[in-house]
């Protein structure tokens, strides 16, 4: 089962500078790494969704506790055949004082379809908005959706006239390093308003005083102060020493110290998120690899034996803290289509995994390098070199290239990376997001080249299957499909930590995505 809990999240009123005076409640917080982008469709990343969550808003959102809630839409309602119908709400308006309306839904359907979006495989099967009305919508379908909704809860909504006047029509190409307007400028609907932007320096929200939602939830945070921090013991230090107020991401091995501080505490619970490794089994030979004109990765033997050599219950042990949960399967408790038989984890067998590299043909191993983020998950770049002297018992040979998400993932959504960390959470709670993207030969994030007729006909099929027994057992088919295939080496399903003063409240959820409209001070 999922855990979740309330607990207080940081936000205290304090003075910037001796010669600014802050608003009343302001919000200082900081994490190890920033937003990717402020283009809200650009890049499909829990922190950056979070960030861009606070300033813009999706018709179909969820609370803390990660029910379906409406946001710009009051109401849906599958119509007949292939269509949901939303109402909109009335009287909204962007902080620019543009009206929001169908158009801005059309609109923003249109964007995050385009090449360049994160929010493709969400999308793709809207195959047209019908506009009925200024505040009424209808969804068209290429077949009957019935989780249309729960796709839709990070897809926001961008003002049209304003993306037209400001050159934005299309969404950033992040991997192809574009900077355009939308990239650190903002125009929602949403209960904050962008102050000010400077990439991995520092991020300023005020209070969008026009704000439909203002009164009816229980925070009162009128600034927000964002300044990612990327080393660990000064993450701490700061909130030791009271520069901020709550760590999104404290070091676990601090979180005792943490707790032992006048003011302070922490929380944990478990994520909907799963820590693994990818192997590119789909070129014909490997970048980084001593192996030529052959690919080790694309033996299934070879990926069973690197899944058999990877010690994970040492890792949850000594790297994480105790803090994880070795996995068996890529999607984490809590997500449709995960069960304990498909979870059951990987057994340590480092005899049988030599046995199979020799059967391979690889009976020295080989060379690969593994791209590493080094700001992004808990313990990341610890991880990966646990792996490397994991890997090395069974003769591969890796090269650890640990470097910030900012530069990791577009390695990964340009397909240049042989091996590579990925964590992925599931906003829809259903395995088909976790199919569409990775398992799919189509996934914009199957940097893979994994390609299974069974899995593509699934993944395909439970978009449109009614019958939810059904479509259960057509879940469970796909993840047997894939425990057989091994395209990746899932990690562990990770825990979240967060360490705060005890000055405010708030509740954590488990998605890790702090949400300021319920941030109460005392």
């Amino acid at each position: 089962m999922i855990l979740r809990k309330l607990i207080p999240v940081c936000a205290v009123a304090l003075a910037a500078s001796s010669t600014q005076v802050l608003a009343e409640n302001t919000l200082r917080w900081t994490s190890q790494g920033d937003a990717l982008t402020l283009d809200p469709h650009s890049q499909n990343e829990g922190p950056t969704i979070a960030t861009n969550g606070m300033m813009y808003e999706s018709l179909v959102t969820r609370d803390a506790d990660l029910v379906l809630q409406p946001e710009l839409a009051v109401s849906w309602e599958p119509m007949d055949g292939n269509i949901w119908r939303f109402k909109l709400r009335e009287g909204v308006k962007y902080h620019g004082g543009e009206d929001f309306t169908a158009e801005d839904v059309a609109f923003s359907f249109e964007r995050a379809k385009h090449e360049s979006s994160d929010y493709k495989e969400q999308v793709k099967s809207v195959v047209e908005v019908k506009i009925i009305d200024d505040h009424t919508i209808d969804l068209v379908t290429d077949e009957v959706n019935p989780i249309l909704p729960n796709q839709l809860t990070s897809l926001y909504m961008m003002d049209k006239g304003w993306a037209e006047a400001n050159n934005v029509v299309n969404p950033q190409d992040f991997a192809g390093k574009e900077e355009t307007f939308a990239v650190r400028n903002s125009n929602g609907t949403g209960p904050f308003k962008l102050v000010s932007r400077a990439p991995d320096e520092l991020t300023v929200m005020e209070k969008n005083s026009e704000w439909w939602g203002d009164g009816q939830f229980p925070g009162n945070v009128d600034r927000i102060e964002y300044r990612p921090i990327g080393n660990a013991a000064t993450r701490v230090a700061a909130l030791l020493s009271n520069e901020v107020d709550f760590v999104l991401d404290p070091p676990l091995q601090d979180l005792k110290r943490i707790d032992a501080a006048d003011g302070l505490k922490t929380d944990t619970v478990a994520q909907i998120r799963t820590i693994f490794f990818g192997m590119d089994q789909g070129v014909e030979e490997l970048r980084t690899s001593d192996v030529k004109g052959k690919n080790p990765f694309a033996d299934v033997k070879v990926r069973e034996a690197m899944n058999l050599a990877i010690d994970r219950k040492a890792i949850q042990r000594v790297v994480m803290e105790g803090l994880s949960f070795p996995a068996g399967m890529i999607t984490s408790p809590g997500v449709l289509g995960n069960n304990e038989t498909q979870d059951a984890e990987i057994p340590l067998d480092v005899e049988k995994a030599k046995s199979l590299m020799a059967e391979a043909g690889y009976p020295d191993g080989f060379s690969v390098q593994l791209d590493c983020p080094n700001n992004r998950y808990n313990n990341d770049e610890k991880i990966c070199q646990a792996a490397v002297a994991m890997l090395a018992k069974i003769g591969v040979k890796v090269s650890l290239e640990a470097i910030p998400k900012a530069q990791h993932f577009p390695k990964i959504q340009k397909r240049i990376s042989d091996f590579y960390m990925l964590g992925w959470g599931v906003p829809t709670l259903d395995s088909h997001y976790v199919f569409s993207y990775l398992l799919d030969a189509e996934g914009s994030w199957n940097a893979t080249g994994y390609s299974n007729d069974t899995v593509n006909s699934i993944t395909k099929g439970i978009a449109s299957e009614t019958d939810l027994d059904k479509r259960a057992d057509m879940i469970n088919d796909a993840w047997t499909e894939v425990r057989k295939d091994m395209p990746y080496i899932p990690i562990h399903h990770q825990v979240i930590a967060w360490g705060m003063s005890d000055k405010v409240d708030a509740p954590m959820s488990a998605d890790d995505a702090l949400r300021p409209r319920f941030v109460t001070i005392k």
